[in-house]
């Protein structure tokens, strides 16, 4: 049995480990997730602001009893239950009656008289799949026959529509590979006004993290897009799923730095690049992608996933907007004078109640005295800074901030301080997660004083 002081420490350290863990590459997750005990590991299952990464790397990695906190977590919304959504929610789905005539006559024959074959549940997925999935799962409650290598190489052949995609992301099983083979679409392809959702889908189910995401996602373009998806109606991003892909992004772009030059390529060439971004990025900081097909005679070979199809096309709206979200950006000149200054240090001397202080933190971020950047560096207690609730109240939905640009801009400072602190070494974000619980200072002095192996942890 452990002791009330234990337990409310295993408690705080799962706290603290899932703030960590929105800023962590996948492989230094796994690594901090195989360090917790059983007691900090049922916390952390249990926590609400578990990142939807961190939630499938367990469902994939952890063992029964992390699935089945989890499952019993209230807070993990839109997140990867263990069969929710799923096959299991939709076991009890069934074709309605007035779509079986359109099918038959389609088909030529009466499609509940025998399995669909692969062919032809391809061909009902590109007839139907249009719009929503919605006719697309109500194709999949008949009996079929699925070859996940010939469903993967006729969307490489002609793209499956999203709805169909997202359809089949829902309810098929379908192994990762060709999980991730659906996700890329040649780049010649126009997109509709649905593209994003299987994106989005497959990260809210627990197919695959933002990491792997920015891996796989192709064309690059598309990638891009997704690391600034704008609000809008329908299946979109929560503001944590939005702040997760952007750091996955923002980390496959670390290569360019601050060159402008390079950033300038990037732009210039993701319009017709076919591949997925991380072999952009490496063909921008390379030099070796070619001139735009205008300039090349028209005899020219054919392009490939690692040459542009189109490179003289013209970036659209979408994509400025999120390469120059993304791009790094100068601080601009100081403003605020004293009323600057006082908020800053207010940020180091708590109010007397915490209601007080989060109605004045709300206050300067209103009137542009602070941003959410300023709260990651000077906020203190760090574990506080991470956590926006201290700073921004609590909301009565764990998926959304009145703040979303402040929320976004903290955590894009969060990134940059941690990834230039502890880079690729698992035991500094190890020393950082243990030592977060008890530091009373900021988070620029946490880091400093635990790569300096100076940490103030009194933890074992």
């Amino acid at each position: 049995m452990s002791t009330a002081v234990e337990d409310r420490g295993s408690r705080r350290l799962a706290w603290c480990v899932a703030h960590v863990l929105r800023h962590a590459p996948d492989h230094i997750a796994l690594d901090l997730l195989g360090r917790l005990d059983r007691p900090t590991r049922k916390y952390l299952c249990r926590d609400e602001w578990l990142p939807a990464s961190a939630v499938t790397l367990l469902l994939r990695h952890g063992r029964e009893e992390d699935r089945h906190f989890i499952a019993r977590n209230p807070r993990v919304v839109g997140r990867p239950l263990p069969g929710l959504p799923g096959p299991a929610r939709y076991a009890r789905r069934r074709t309605p009656p007035e779509l079986l005539p359109v099918l038959r006559a389609e088909l030529g024959r009466d499609p509940a008289s025998s399995p669909l074959r692969s062919g032809e549940l391809i061909g009902l997925l590109r007839r139907h799949g249009i719009r929503r999935p919605r006719v697309v799962l109500d194709v999949l409650c008949l009996p079929y026959v699925l070859d996940p290598a010939e469903l993967a190489a006729e969307h490489a052949r002609q793209p499956l529509p999203a709805g169909a995609v997202e359809a089949l992301l829902l309810v098929a099983e379908l192994p990762r590979e060709c999980v991730r083979a659906l996700l890329a679409t040649p780049a010649a392809v126009r997109e509709g006004r649905s593209w994003h959702r299987p994106a989005v889908r497959a990260v809210r189910m627990g197919l695959l993290t933002h990491e792997e995401l920015v891996a796989r996602v192709a064309p690059a373009r598309r990638t891009l897009i997704l690391g600034d998806l704008p609000p809008g109606p329908g299946l979109r991003w929560t503001l944590p799923e939005q702040a997760g892909m952007r750091t996955a992004v923002t980390r496959a772009l670390t290569p360019l730095g601050d060159d402008p030059r390079l950033w300038a390529e990037l732009l210039r060439h993701a319009p017709g690049f076919a591949g997925p971004l991380p072999e952009l990025v490496a063909a921008v900081v390379a030099g070796s992608l070619p001139a735009p097909p205008s300039a090349a005679p028209p005899s020219a070979a054919p392009p490939t996933a690692a040459a542009p199809a189109d490179a003289s096309a013209e970036p659209d709206g979408a994509l400025v907007r999120a390469v120059r979200h993304l791009a790094p950006t100068a601080e601009g000149p100081v403003t605020g004078g004293v009323e600057r200054e006082l908020a800053l240090a207010s940020l180091a001397v708590p109010m007397e109640t915490v209601q007080e202080d989060i109605r004045w933190v709300r206050d300067c971020l209103d009137r542009s005295l602070l941003t959410g950047a300023d709260v990651v560096r000077h906020k203190l207690p760090a574990c506080w800074a991470l956590d926006e609730d201290h700073w921004l109240g609590d909301v009565d939905h764990p998926d959304r901030h009145d703040r979303p640009e402040a929320v976004l801009a903290a955590r894009a400072e969060a990134d940059r301080l941690f990834a230039l602190a502890l880079g690729e070494d698992p035991e500094a974000w190890w020393r950082v997660a243990r030592t977060l619980p008890d530091f009373a200072g900021t988070l620029p002095h946490l880091l400093l004083r635990v790569t300096d192996g100076d940490s103030v942890s009194t933890r074992p």
